[in-house]
Parts: structure tokens; sequence; C-alpha cells
């Protein structure tokens, strides 16, 4: 929709249409479009186009009563002649001028730029003589004298357009008697009798005829559609209105073709003719109810004196003059809408510098998903979407329903009923990770077991088939086929389900009728995450000039260059103003990263790998465990240090959590890191004194622009040391940008010279960010004649973000308590050989003294709940510290047998470590066993001596019977916590044993882990990848390079991960890389002190 309700002039509206012409047109693939001009008042300054169509050929009646051109615009061509317009040559296909008046004023005739007007020749496939017959049409059918009625506001100029049925050209403009009438010419050049109708040859011309229509169109490639097409896809339109609204409004004379009517369904078809709002309405023609200000005897054939024709080049020059003016009343028309979901604001970040860029040329809004009512999609002219994963699938938690609504819609068909639709779907998001792929059908099993017969119902699988094939086809526009999207996806090639969520969103987007202005663009996080977006972004801006015909080359340079350099803002711009009070922390942090943040005392804390591993060190908790160890007594091995921490909640209700919920934490950096960086900053306060950081904002107003000093958006009133140690990350590897921040302010030119390669050379950048993974001190000493002054630096540094981790208790069995099990990550860069990294959260965790306190909130993972019926199986595989949210559940289980009495059914549980000596919670465990709560338990030992190495999927395998019986007989859930590798491992195992004890099918089998999933039966909880040999790191590196090499060459690609392992400076050390990022984990570990980002796929 074109929105031209700004324009007072004839000459305004003829610039606006031809805007819409060109829209319209597109070389040939037609897109629809509206323009709509000023509303009516009192009926004396309406604004009219007086054209019947846009684009339309003159009539020019002979004395003898014949008509040279189409005989049903002879009238308005004599009046188009009487305002002074002279016709071309006199010929059949001479464009008519438009006609505009505008409030009220008598009217101005403009001739329509043949630059505009897209003209199909027609020509036969067969009848090579048919070309001779000069016949010709326009490609845009632009209907223009009708009123728009919008429930009571009327706009007398609003035209619109669409594309041709065939038969609307070749039978009813072409073939009508009251039209070209050549039925008879082309009979007699097909060699038939013309004279008797009893041939039924005008039948044959007029099959013949539009034969000819659909082919040159086709030719052409301009946009038709045949009339049984038209005819069906009305059928569903009219068969959805039926059900959605109980009626469709219809007049069968104008829906029944005007060839082959009998044959199409809609001849067949009852309608009922009423009038609803909105609506377009019939009006008079203009010419016969203009009151006329002069020459009003244009009607008794008076001659104005002649309008001077304008050609493209002069309306074009005379745009460019006022290019300005005409740009901002276009941004207002046009609207760019940008949506995004994140976890740890980078995907935000894009959206809003993806914002300023389009900002240039549209009118460009930027909305979280939560905060977007996706009942204006269908409204949108544009929609761009930028998206993190998060765990090995979902959408980030701001997502969430964003995802279900939109799938809702498909569903339904229409935004109307996705709340009713929402609420009754299932809660597992995994369907979001199925859906990411193309849809097809699946059929059902059936199977049999140890010879007994197994249902077909337990097996089959028909999550494919979806009520949604009844009401979305391919054949249908759907709801959302005037919307072009581009999605940008971020992801980790660490994990199976890469950028799964972005690519769910652009498939539902693509199936709702949505047209691409780009296909699905990936950033790898592992290989030039940076680089892509930036290559995205400025290719998906100038299609989108293209597409909406922006094509203002100034505009797009200056958006197109905001991307070669980040927007940095000057230190001029940056106040650091004395203040009285810091901020609460609590309270600073929760406005930081929009969340209630709450601070929690810590009760207690161990290492689960001491020597008395059943002692803790703590003041008394509400927790089944009482026992205390002294501090000094805790001296383990760091490379297997695991840690469990208990904190307080008390009363407070945002922190109620299930088992299966994660908790975020919000870490502190080290003090050692916070010095270095203090002692490198220029025109820096008091760093212990707290201080507001100002921006100078720019407003425009009807006075001018002023200038006022507002408060940092997301930094809130505290110290730079409390700055630099709660709210900004300085321990993940700086951005290309920044360190071409860092460039500027290098006074040694070969610090300068690197750090602009670095910067601008995304192949040495992942090199060097692989290699050294550095934090912000160690690029500081690399680089020593730096010196940032302190208001860039907090104002150019990232947020710290939260990492998250499994709860390891039940509020039922610990009221009042939160626990966390942590695996403490250090690990040394330079493939083991550089300086000693610390993981930033976890150490933190770790030195937390009992009685300290920790900042946190909780996030629901309500697809790794627990049952809601207790009495099903439950099968939970956790490794390591993948065991942590299962030991929530089995707190859980005997709270309910032993102070509810409840009924409960079977726990068995597979745990795996490398040696008995590191076997987490074996004491729980086993009391456990013994109350009843966990039926069986299995350990698998891979580094003890004198024992094979043993996985937990090896052990699901030797008891695969077992497995089998639960999961598919009983129906019970299976819980799979750990890295990405073990459970891909897990999954394969429990597909074959389902396979094997089934006796399935390759594709019986698919469809029913699909179901599982789909049935939110199979749970998975993943949290990162362990790197175990050189050569995984170098295959992995090296494929990085390659996609790397091709992303510089071709432009934005969507990176395909070549190898299972993601790329990381770790090398042969087994530690978590990434634990943090992708999954909803139970523990929060990765690459040291800059594991950028918990748990997300961001």
């Amino acid at each position: 929709v074109f929105d031209a309700r700004y324009v007072t002039t004839a000459s305004g509206m003829f610039e606006a249409i031809c805007n819409h012409i060109k829209y319209g047109t597109n070389r040939g693939n037609l897109r629809s479009a509206i323009t709509v001009f000023p509303q009516r008042t009192d009926g004396k300054h309406d604004f009219r186009v007086w054209n019947a169509q846009l684009i339309s050929y003159a009539g020019y009646k002979q004395e003898d009563g014949s008509v040279i051109g189409d005989p049903i615009n002879v009238d308005f061509t004599e009046v188009c002649q009487r305002l002074g317009w002279k016709g071309n040559k006199g010929g059949q296909f001479d464009i008519l001028p438009l006609v505009l008046s505008a409030n009220g004023h008598d009217p101005e005739w403009f001739d329509i730029p043949p630059d505009l007007i897209l003209i199909v020749t027609i020509e036969h496939p067969e009848f090579k003589w048919f070309s001779e017959l000069n016949l010709q049409w326009y490609a845009l059918p632009a209907v223009a004298s009708l009123m728009f009625d919008c429930g009571g506001l009327e706009f007398p100029a609003a035209p619109f357009n669409g594309w041709y049925m065939a038969s609307e050209i070749g039978t009813r403009d072409l073939c009508d008697t009251q039209r070209y009438n050549i039925l008879e010419r082309v009979g007699k050049m097909m060699g038939l009798d013309t004279r008797s109708p009893t041939n039924l040859w005008k039948d044959k011309v007029l099959i013949e005829v539009n034969i000819a229509v659909l082919h040159s169109y086709q030719k052409h490639n301009v946009t038709i559609v045949d009339h049984h097409s038209a005819a069906e896809s009305f059928m569903k339109h009219f068969e959805n209105e039926q059900k959605l609204r109980g009626g469709c409004p219809a007049d069968w004379v104008w829906i029944v073709p005007p060839l082959s009517g009998s044959i199409t369904p809609v001849f067949h078809q009852e309608m009922s003719l009423y009038y609803l709002k909105p609506s377009y309405e019939y009006q008079d023609p203009a010419w016969k109810s203009h009151v006329w200000k002069k020459n009003k005897d244009i009607n008794r054939n008076s001659i104005r004196k002649t309008k001077r024709k304008f050609r493209f080049k002069e309306i074009a020059r005379a745009v460019k003059f006022t290019s300005k003016l005409f740009g901002k009343a276009l941004s207002k028309r046009i609207k760019a809408t940008i949506l995004y979901a994140t976890e740890t604001g980078k995907s935000e970040q894009y959206a809003r510098k993806l914002g300023e860029i389009f900002g240039h040329t549209f009118n460009a809004q930027v909305y979280c998903m939560a905060d977007y009512d996706l009942i204006n999609i269908e409204h949108e002219a544009m929609v761009l979407v930028v998206t993190s994963t998060f765990g090995n699938g979902d959408p980030p938690e701001n997502g969430e329903d964003f995802a279900k609504n939109l799938y809702s819609m498909k569903v339904s068909g229409t935004a109307a009923d996705i709340d009713d639709i929402s609420s009754s779907m299932h809660r597992s998001l995994s369907f979001m990770r199925m859906n990411s792929l193309t849809e097809g059908a699946a059929g059902a099993a059936n199977v049999s077991a140890g010879g007994s017969s197994v249902d077909k119902s337990l097996i089959n699988s028909n999550i494919r088939t979806s009520v949604t094939s009844d009401i979305m086809s391919e054949n249908n526009f759907g709801p959302l086929s005037n919307v072009r999207f581009a999605v940008f996806a971020l992801g980790s090639s660490a994990y199976p389900n890469f950028c799964a969520f972005g690519k769910y969103v652009d498939n539902l987007l693509s199936e709702l009728g949505g047209e691409r202005l780009l296909s699905l663009t990936c950033g790898d996080e592992l290989a030039g995450q940076e680089q892509a977006f930036k290559q995205w972004a400025a290719e998906v801006f100038s299609v989108g000039c293209e597409t909406f015909c922006l094509d203002d080359d100034v505009a797009i340079q200056e958006a197109t260059a905001a991307l070669k350099t980040e927007a940095c803002a000057s230190a001029e711009k940056i106040k650091l103003f004395p203040s009285a009070k810091s901020d609460d922390i609590a309270l600073g942090l929760s406005r930081t990263h929009s969340k209630r943040v709450r601070s929690c005392q810590v009760l207690a804390s161990r290492n689960l790998h001491g020597d008395n591993a059943s002692d803790r060190v703590g003041v008394e908790s509400k927790g089944e465990v009482q026992n205390t160890q002294p501090q000094e007594d805790r001296v383990v091995n760091q490379s297997r240090w695991t840690q469990q921490v208990v904190l307080s909640t008390g009363e407070i209700n945002e922190l109620y959590y299930q088992p299966g919920d994660h908790v975020a934490i919000l870490p502190a950096n080290r003090k050692d890191l916070v010095d270095a960086v203090i002692a490198r900053l220029a025109q820096c306060p008091n760093t212990e004194e707290p201080i507001q950081v100002l921006m100078l904002k720019e407003k425009h107003t009807l006075n001018g622009i002023n200038q006022t000093w507002e408060p940092h958006e997301r930094l809130p009133t505290a110290s730079v040391r409390e700055l630099l140690t709660r709210y900004l990350d300085i321990t993940t590897p700086p951005t290309s940008n920044f360190l071409h921040l860092l460039a500027e302010y290098a006074h040694d030119n070969d610090h300068r010279t690197r750090l602009e390669q670095l910067a601008t050379d995304p192949h040495e950048y992942e090199e060097w960010k692989h290699l050294k993974y550095p934090h912000l001190k160690e690029v500081l000493e690399e680089f020593p004649s730096v010196k940032l002054d302190a208001g860039l630096m907090l104002t150019q540094l990232p947020l710290l973000g939260p990492r998250f981790y499994s709860i390891s208790s039940s509020p039922d069995a610990h009221p009042g308590e939160i626990h966390v099990t942590v695996a403490v990550v250090q690990y040394h860069t330079h493939n083991g050989r550089g300086p000693l990294h610390y993981g930033v959260c976890s150490n933190f965790l770790k030195e937390v003294p009992p009685g300290g306190h920790v900042e946190l909130f909780v996030r629901s993972a309500t697809s790794f709940h627990m049952p809601k019926d207790p009495t099903v199986p439950v099968i939970l595989v956790g490794p390591g510290t993948g065991v942590a949210p299962f030991r929530g559940f089995w707190y859980h289980r005997h709270h309910m047998i032993r102070h509810k009495k409840e009924k409960t059914g079977s726990m068995t549980l597979f745990f795996g470590c490398r040696t008995r000596a590191l076997d987490l919670y074996m004491e729980e465990k086993e009391a456990m066993k013994r109350a009843g709560v966990l039926t069986h338990t299995y350990l698998a030992l891979s580094r003890e001596s004198k024992l094979p190495k043993t996985y937990v999927q090896d052990l699901l395998v030797e008891v695969g019977e077992h497995v089998y019986r639960q999961v598919v007989l009983e129906r019970g859930h299976f819980y799979v916590c750990g890295d990405c590798t073990m459970a891909e491992c897990v999954y394969q195992k429990l597909k074959m044993i389902v396979q094997d004890h089934g006796r399935l099918t390759d594709q019986e089998v698919e469809n029913f882990m699909l179901q599982m999933r789909d049935e939110n039966r199979y749970h998975e909880d993943i949290f990162g990848i362990t790197l175990r040999t050189e050569e995984i790191h170098r295959q992995k590196r090296e494929s990085a390079r390659v996609r790397m090499s091709s992303m510089a060459q071709q432009g934005p690609t969507t990176p395909t991960p070549t190898q299972p392992f993601p790329s990381h400076p770790l090398g042969q050390a087994a530690v978590m890389v990434g634990g943090s990022q992708q999954g909803g984990a139970a523990v929060q570990s990765g690459p040291g002190q800059g594991d950028p980002a918990p748990h997300m796929n961001e």
C-alpha cells in the first residue's frame, strides 16, 4: 500500500502513480499494489483519477461510426482530446494519458512515460501468421476509477492493480464484439467457415486466441494466470471464508470466467451477493460530475490549450531536484519491519544495525519478537528477521510466542485465530527443529517385536501430515502473499540443528505466501559470522531498494557505507557525569538485560571431586544434605573440578522453577583483568566513584535540531570499576569493529596497520581469534600504543551476558533453594602452550564464598520438564555434569513418594564419567535406589584402568530390550543432557534399538523418532561439545577457511559444517567448548574467560 495522502496537486498524483506503475510492473513479475490519495471531505474537493484503468488504449470514432482502437474508451478519448491531448498516430494501440484532478480543481493530463509501460506482443505457439495481426496488450491491469469505502471514510482516488487472467484479454478485450472484435478475422486466417455458428468456429477461435495470450505472456515472463487455476484458487478462498467468517459475498456473473465456464468449479457454486465494508464502489465518470472552475464549455467541444508532454527523463530530473523531500515522503509510505529474537543481545545488535541502514531509505522499525503483534504481519510490506537459535534447535525465549503464533497462522491460514490454535499446541518446541526442513508426508508402520504384535498406533508417525496441508498449498497465495522477507540466522555449526530456528522462520514465512528478497543466510560464529552479516545486510538493502523502486544511488551508498565501519560515537558525544550513588546491582542488571534479576545468598559451595565428596562448606541449608568441610581441604586437580553451589531464593516469586528449568547467572570479571583495562584508559575519572554515562542525542523538531544529554540506554549508574566488573564483557575476543576503533587510537604505525588488517581481513581475524582467543587485557598488551578514551571504551564494549545452568534441585525437596552443578573451566590457549584462561562464570561461582551473593534469574525450559503423568517410565541419560538436571528429577520424585505418597513409574539413569573417582552424586544415587526412586542405574567408565572403554550409548544398546519396552510399549519419556556429540550418538543408538527390536524400515523408524518429538516424549538439553584430538581441530579450521573464502567470493551464503566438531583453540584439551553457547545445559563452560554467550546458537 502506497500512502499518498500527503499529495496536494495533480502533478504530485502523477508522480505517485508513476511510482505505482513501476513497482507493480516489476519487469514483468507483477506485484499487487494500492495507492491511496486523500479522502473525501465535503464532496467538493475530491481527488480523482479520470481513467477507468491507469493504462488503457484510446478509441478513435470515425465519421462512418467505426472505431480505431478500443471502442470501450471512445468517450474518454474524446474527453482527453478536448483537454488538449492530440493522440499519437490514431493507431489501434495508443496509450491514453492520465487525467487527474486534485482537491476539486480542474483536471490536468499527463502522458505516461513509455519507459514505465510493459507491452506484450501477441503471438501463437503454432500459427506463425498470428504475429502478422499486430496484436498487443499491456502487462499491468490497474483499476483506477473506483472509490475505496473504508467503513465510512471514502477515498475517491485509490487505484489498485493485480495481474491478468488470460481470458480477460483473450476473450473479453480482444474478442468481444463491443471491443476489438477479432473473432472473424482470426477465424478466416485459421481457414474456418465463419458463415454458420453450428460448426462452433467462434469457440475454436476463442481457444486459440487465449492460447496465444498465455503463450505470449509466459514467453515474455509476465505474470498471468489461466482461468482454471484462478477458479481453483477462488474456491479455496471461498471455502476459507466460509470456514473462518461463515460466508463469502460473490457475484456469480463476475466470478465465472468467460471461457469454459461450465467446466470450472465456480460455475456450479451457489453464491450470495451482499455488501461488506471496506469495499470498492463504482462512481459516475469524473467528466460527467466534475464542477468546472474554468473552460466550462468542455462538454461542448471547446479545446483547451495543449498540455505539455512529459517524458520519463524529464520526470526523473524533476524528482532528482526534489529528491530529499520525495525521499522523506517515500520513507513514510514504505515500511521495513525488522524482527529479532535473542538471548545474549547479538541478534538485537545486528537488528538495530540493520534498522540504521534501512532508515536511510525506508521507514525502518525494529521490534523484539516478544513485543510484536503478529496480527500486523499480513499488512507489512517488508519483514526482515534476525534471530539466533537456543539449545539444539529451539527459539530464544523472546521468540517462543512468535514461533508458536506463526505456526498457528499456517494452520489456520490467517492471523485471526492464532490465539486459539497456539494455546492447544504441544509444550514441546521440537516441531520447530523438525520444521526447519521441508515438510513431507510420512507413512505409518506396523511392527512386531519378539513375535508379539505391536499396535500400529504406537509407531504411527504422521507428524508431517497436519491440518496445514488442507489450508496452505503451493497453489494458495497465503495470508502473507504481499509480504517480502529475508532472514539472517545466527548459529554455531558445532550443533547438529545449526540455525534451526532461523530456518524454521524462513520456511514458514515462505509457506504462508511470503516472497523472499534473498535466500536464507546463516552466520556461523565459528567462521566469520560478522562478515556474513555485513554482506547479507548490504545485499538485502540493495535488493529491497530495487524491489520497491527506490533506486536512489546516493541513499544506497550512504547506507552501505555504514557497514564498512561501525558507527562509533566520538568521545565528544560521551560524558561521564559524577553521581552521588550507584544503582543497586540487581536493579542495574535488570535494566541492562531487561530481566527481573534477583540477588541470592550463597548458602554453601563444595567441590564434588574432593577427598570427601559428600562433604560441603557453608551455612546450613534447607536441603537434605547437611555435612560441612573445611575450606583448606578443598585441593583437587583443577582440570576435574566440579562445584556444587547452593543459593537461597527465599520467598521470591520470580525465582519459582520446576525441575529441568535453567538458572541464568550474572557473573563478574576477574579483578586482574579489570585492573589491566583500567590502567590503559585515558580521560578516566576516579574508578571507585559512581558515574552516569551520558550520550549526546540529536532530536529533530519543528524548530530545528535540538541536542540533549541523555543517560545510556543499557548502562546504569555505577563506578568505572563496577561497570567493567559486572556489566561489560572484557573476556570475549573483540569484534573486528572494535579492533577498527582501537586502530584509530593506536599511536604506533605498526600497531595501527596490524589492527586494521585484523579489522578488515576476515581470514586473518579468524586465524588470530582461534589461535589466541584473547581477552581485552591480552589485546591491549599486544598493542601497547593503544590508549582509549574511558567513555568510548565503556560505550563500545559488549554487555557481559548471563550464563545458563540446569537447576540441580527440586522446589519441593529444597524449598527456598536453587542448586547448580558447575564444571570449572581453566585451560591454556595456543593449543595448550599459551597463557592460562579461566571460564568467566564457572570460576566466579567457584570463588564466591558462603554468605556472598550471586545475581540471577530463572529461565523456563518447558520442553525439558518431567512428564505430567508421574506413572509413565522415564529414562535419563546424562554423562558428566549432564546429570545435573536429573538430580532435581530424582529429588522431586523422592519427595512425591515420601511426602505425598504418590505412585510413580520407573526411573532409569545412564551416567558416564572417566573413572569411578569422578562419579558425581554417587552416594545420593545409591540412596535413591534404596528408596525406590531410581529403578536402575548404569555407569559407563571411559578411562578406568583394567576396564574396557565404555560410553553411555554403549550401555543403552546392552539393555536395548529394556529401553525398547519403556520407550515404545509403555510410551515412556527419554531425556538426554550433555554435549551435542554425545546427544547425537545417543539419538542414533536409540533409533537403532527401536528399529532392531521393532523390526522397522529406515523410514518407519525415522517417523517414530519424529513422532516422539512431536508428542514431547524425547527431550534434549544440550550444552556444547568436547574436542578430543588435534586432527579434528585442524579439519574444522580448514573447513572454516573454505567457507570464509567462499563467502568472500560469492557474498552471503549459508555455511554448511563439513565436520561434526567445532573449531577452537583448545586443540587436544578435553574441556567444554561453547558449553554455555547453545543449549540450556547442566554445565556452563566455554572457551575460558571469553565464553561468549551462554547456551546460545548466537
